[in-house]
């Protein structure tokens, strides 16, 4: 496995980590319907959590969250609409960033809860 490939993985396992400590529960990681990927599908409190991770070793030239442009954003969207859709699901959604910089067993986690919204299309 490349370096940045493990250093994601491990900013995710983090996230699963985080978001577990904190009360969530865990339906999916990295769900996949053809070229749609949520990297983690949570729910809390009768709502459905959509998380976006991004794992960075360091932030000396962009912040990691500064990576969900609105492309992605909308990327992001179209596949939590086909998971809602997938599992007819009937729930608010939030669409959150956790953001892990770092190295493995010592990030930082930073939780950015409703960091954007569905634009319209």
């Amino acid at each position: 496995m490349a370096a940045h490939n493990a250093l994601g993985k491990a900013g995710e396992d983090a996230a699963m980590a985080y978001l577990e400590r904190n009360g969530y529960t865990i339906r999916h990681r990295n769900w996949r319907k053809n070229r749609l990927e949520l990297d983690i599908v949570a729910v809390k409190d009768e709502q459905l959590i959509v998380v976006e991770v991004k794992t960075r070793s360091n932030t000396d030239y962009v912040e990691p969250q500064d990576a969900v442009n609105w492309q992605k954003v909308r990327h992001i969207v179209v596949a939590a609409d086909a998971y809602i859709k997938h599992f007819s699901i009937d729930a608010p959604v939030r669409f959150d960033i956790i953001t892990a910089v770092g190295e493995a067993g010592a990030f930082e986690i930073e939780h950015i809860k409703d960091a954007f919204y569905p634009p319209m299309f």
